[in-house]
């Protein structure tokens, strides 16, 4: 039996995060996997578009929540954690690295995206819709960083999509479980260990400003502690990060 919740695969479809979105508004709370081997629509954050090929990645993870929106937002941290192993299996420990909020960079170079979407339901519990979408076998040229994908770093051929994904969720279970069970600090701690850019200079493109400063490291609630050239404290909650040449 799986360690995680049952997956329903597409072959085509407008996006899997959509598509969760529908359910959810129609009742229904999962937990399920969906995935498709080919999005016609899919988006990343802030409403970029995220290109998916046959051969890479595209599934979201339709759950439901006790926890307020504050901290079900948390559940990003838990999904780049478990894209992080799901690299390390792939290409080899120390492969991949986070940058804060939930960007998946193999050697330097973005190859995961994720999106979570959420909305409230008729029983006062939240829906989540956690899209993560991998570049496995292709990555994007028209994109304004840098991307990679998993094959250019492997000498035979990368995974399957499904079975990727078999490894993806089975990962996010166990970071899942242990989030619930205690809290976000061991998610942070995870975090912490596998990010870049801590302690170096970085560049935070808020909705209204931008800002500069030195990367501290995360809050209890998954906010980016930035000092900045004053001395000041700044917390960093939602925005763009970019470190050097990121």
């Amino acid at each position: 039996m799986a360690d995680h919740p049952p997956i329903e695969a597409y072959d085509e479809i407008d996006s899997t995060n959509a598509e969760a979105r529908r359910r959810a508004e129609a009742g229904q709370g999962g937990p399920v996997w969906l995935t498709a081997a080919l999005q016609t629509a899919g988006r990343g954050r802030r409403g970029r578009a995220w290109s998916t090929q046959r051969g890479n990645l595209a599934a979201t993870l339709l759950m439901t929540t006790d926890l307020p929106p504050v901290e079900a937002a948390q559940v990003s941290f838990v999904a780049a954690l478990a894209a992080c192993d799901l690299a390390d299996t792939c290409l080899g420990p120390g492969a991949a690295r986070l940058k804060w909020p939930n960007d998946v960079l193999v050697h330097g170079r973005k190859a995961v995206g994720i999106l979570v979407e959420s909305g409230a339901r008729e029983d006062a519990r939240l829906w989540l819709a956690v899209g993560i979408g991998v570049n496995l076998a292709h990555a994007p040229q028209d994109v304004e960083r840098p991307a990679a994908a998993f094959a250019d770093h492997m000498a035979g051929p990368p995974p399957r999509p499904l079975d990727a994904l078999e490894v993806l969720a089975t990962r996010f279970e166990a970071w899942r479980a242990l989030w619930a069970t205690q809290g976000f600090p061991p998610v942070a701690r995870g975090w912490t260990e596998r990010a870049m850019g801590l302690g170096e200079r970085c560049e935070a493109r808020l909705p209204n400003r931008t800002v500069s400063g030195v990367a501290e490291g995360l809050d209890l609630d998954g906010a980016l502690r930035l000092r900045l050239d004053d001395g000041a404290l700044e917390r960093i909650t939602a925005g763009d990060v970019f470190f050097g040449g990121s």
